[in-house]
């Protein structure tokens, strides 16, 4: 990845409506957005030159949006092709896509029924999220300091910016503890995901075990990899999954757009083996993502 600032690039983005200079496309101190959190955002990912899932990402954005009150003012068709524009003219070959929509700065408050609602769409080149040799050896997970909200505090199902807050710290103190990222527990001390991504459990009989996403998103590479895991004939089982049963299980990983299929060698003082049935899925989704035909 560049260590060029995401400010000081070359390239365009595509900024309510328009392909500007990459420089120009700014957004107001004063938008609602920075100050209240009214902002949703997707990651795609870009895999020789073919956007994956881009339909179901953008549509996404779109509910996360409502959600939060605001409907942005392109259609879906208008979304995608404005995304398949970025990626051509920025010559993304593999690389990571951020759709952002937000509320612009007519009102200053919480309330901002009559703020402008702006829609812009970057693209980068960006390759494993997570270092290749850690992710196969599997990354250590640290426990999270904060935890998933109830549903009934937070919009959960949207891709809300300010959601990710406490995602961020935890992953900080994470970091900062010698760990590549931390696994949250939801508000009922649950095991929910991590600070990014998905998580998955294999126990001994070869049964994949995923919490229920009643508090957290149903992400789009975890529906992708349940229906690689089912044609493989693993048995899927989405639960309630408790902290103390970690000991039971012999491989995790995590998923998700930026993840993409990681296997994970520890969480706090749990340690798991990345066996079979994870390589297995981590080839399949690599296949799968570049179009490419699995084997029986």
């Amino acid at each position: 990845m560049s260590n060029l600032s995401f400010d000081d690039r070359d390239g365009t983005i595509w900024h309510d409506g328009e392909m500007i200079p990459w420089r120009e496309s700014k957004v107001h101190v004063l938008s609602h957005a920075l100050h209240y959190g009214s902002s949703v955002f997707e990651g795609i990912r870009v895999y020789g030159s073919k956007i994956f899932k881009l339909s179901e990402h953008n549509q996404r954005l779109i509910e996360s949006a409502e959600l939060l009150g605001f409907k942005i003012p392109f259609t879906l068709d208008e979304i995608n092709g404005a995304t398949e524009k970025v990626v051509v003219e920025n010559n993304i070959v593999d690389g990571y896509i951020r759709p952002v929509a937000w509320r612009g700065s007519e009102m200053m408050g919480v309330s901002a029924q009559h703020n402008t609602i702006h829609l812009a769409i970057a693209a980068w080149e960006w390759p494993s999220y997570f270092d290749p040799e850690a992710r196969m050896k599997g990354i250590r997970l640290d426990n999270a300091i904060y935890r998933r909200p109830d549903p009934l505090t937070a919009p959960s199902k949207s891709k809300a910016a300010g959601l990710y807050m406490i995602c961020t710290l935890s992953k900080h103190t994470a970091e900062a503890n010698g760990y590549h990222d931390a696994l949250m527990l939801d508000w009922r001390g649950r095991v929910a995901e991590a600070t990014g991504a998905n998580v998955f459990f294999v126990n001994k009989a070869g049964e994949l075990h995923t919490p229920i996403p009643d508090c957290f998103l149903d992400g789009i590479t975890r529906r992708t990899v349940i229906g690689l895991a089912k044609q493989r004939g693993y048995k899927v089982i989405e639960r309630v999954i408790m902290p103390d049963e970690l000991g039971d299980f012999e491989e995790c990983f995590l998923t998700g757009t930026a993840a993409e299929v990681t296997p994970v060698a520890e969480i706090g003082s749990y340690s798991f083996t990345p066996g079979d049935i994870s390589r297995q899925l981590v080839e399949d989704y690599d296949r799968t993502v570049r179009g490419e035909v699995l084997d029986k």
